[in-house]
């Protein structure tokens, strides 16, 4: 058995995706990450940059209990234990490697900055102040999106011929382009590979884990600073309590 410790995030939903297409068995453990649950001492011993998803295999190699963190660690995890979305071959594994490399260093950071400077920033501050952040983070999100519109021209999977990881990593950013400035149908090669993955049954039912917890609505003042302020950068001890306030470098 499978513990995940998770929410319904881009970086949650990479592994739902996988654990439902490989068809093994897990539990879902919501972290709520509005309400600081990701500092509690017990997850950052298994998470220590207090990010989900996390994992607990119970049946690990050699029927050891092994814990990981990092969804694109987890993926490679997954992935080896099963034998299944990364394949054997030397070289279209290094293919699905480097894809999988690339959402997790460019894809996911990138857009993520897009979705708190556009999207939640200007809930929280005024968007004047804001303005050198959104362009530059938008303008990087449309670049991603063109690099891999011209990647998929004549491809219908990222890497290695076939639906890999790396396919399952870089879905979830792009299911609300909107969120990052993005006009879907400016990148037609992205829209069909996207509308693919998302008629497959596995990642249908991973998109309803934790479902009922997903939120569009405007983060509190008191979120905001748990996930993007003053108490989410405020330095902690290795039991998750703050012993220095966040600074100023402004």
């Amino acid at each position: 058995m499978i513990d995940l410790y998770t929410w319904p995030t881009s970086n949650g939903h990479k592994v739902h995706i996988m654990l439902e297409e490989c068809g093994l068995r897990y539990r879902a453990h919501p972290i709520v990450i509005g309400r600081g649950e990701q500092f509690q001492p017990w997850f950052l011993k298994i998470s220590p940059n207090n990010k989900t998803p996390a994992m607990i295999d119970r049946d690990g190699p050699g029927g050891r209990e092994v814990s990981l963190f990092e969804s694109g660690a987890i993926l490679f995890y997954l992935a080896e234990k099963t034998g299944r979305f990364f394949p054997a071959d030397p070289l279209r594994r290094h293919d699905t490697m480097q894809w999988l490399m690339f959402q997790m260093s460019s894809v996911g950071p990138m857009l993520g900055q897009a979705h708190v400077f556009y999207k939640y920033g200007p809930d929280h501050h005024p968007r004047e102040e804001l303005k050198a952040a959104i362009t530059r983070y938008l303008r990087q999100a449309n670049r991603l999106y063109n690099v891999m519109d011209l990647h998929l021209a004549d491809r219908e999977w990222f890497a290695a011929g076939e639906y890999t990881i790396a396919d399952m990593a870089v879905y979830p950013w792009l299911r609300m382009p909107a969120f990052h400035g993005v006009d879907i149908d400016e990148y037609p090669n992205v829209k069909r590979w996207r509308d693919l993955i998302g008629e497959r049954p596995a990642v249908k039912r991973a998109l309803e884990v934790l479902k009922q917890n997903n939120r569009f609505d405007k983060h509190t003042d008191e979120e905001w600073e748990i996930q993007f302020g003053s108490i989410q950068f405020a330095r902690r001890d290795a039991d998750g309590r703050i012993v220095a306030p966040a600074k100023d470098y402004a």
